[in-house]
């Protein structure tokens, strides 16, 4: 199968910044835009983004952003993997951080996301979220790295 060479870049940078978000609890948060922003901000082309957020009990994904019903059903669905009140023996933190670590598991810590000159090259549908794993929300840190 033939691979498409898109670009070619002879110049390297590393820029690197971090991103805060306030989660409500339980819940997908759609960060596209902020990181779109960023990459306007400082001028990314062509390269490779790197997120990483640096939580045990929250996690990044790439999932659908057109019908919230997936988020919805996604978080039933990780409740049911990992509900709380299971006999857990690691509970000093609440019923809800053993869960979280759990799904933190499942879903990912970090994300590679391929750019070019209009951006990250996301399909269609996607959307890039911060998943909050425990009960209650809380700030939540990404680290950001653009390589390009």
């Amino acid at each position: 199968m033939p691979v498409e060479t898109l670009g070619e870049s002879s110049l390297t940078r590393a820029i690197t910044g971090r991103l805060t978000v306030s989660t409500p609890g339980p819940s997908f948060t759609d960060i596209t835009q902020d990181v779109r922003g960023w990459l306007r901000e400082i001028g990314a082309g062509a390269g490779l983004l790197t997120m990483f957020v640096r939580h045990t009990t929250a996690s990044l994904v790439i999932q659908e952003n057109y019908d919230d019903d997936v988020q919805a059903d996604l978080l039933d669905s990780l409740g049911t993997l990992a509900p709380p009140h299971a006999g857990y023996r690691h509970n000093d933190e609440g019923a809800d951080d053993m869960p979280g670590h759990i799904k933190g598991l499942l879903c990912d810590v970090s994300l590679a996301i391929p750019c070019d000159g209009n951006g990250m090259r996301l399909g269609t549908w996607q959307g890039i979220y911060l998943v909050e794993h425990r009960a209650a929300g809380r700030p939540r840190e990404i680290e950001l790295t653009f390589i390009g």
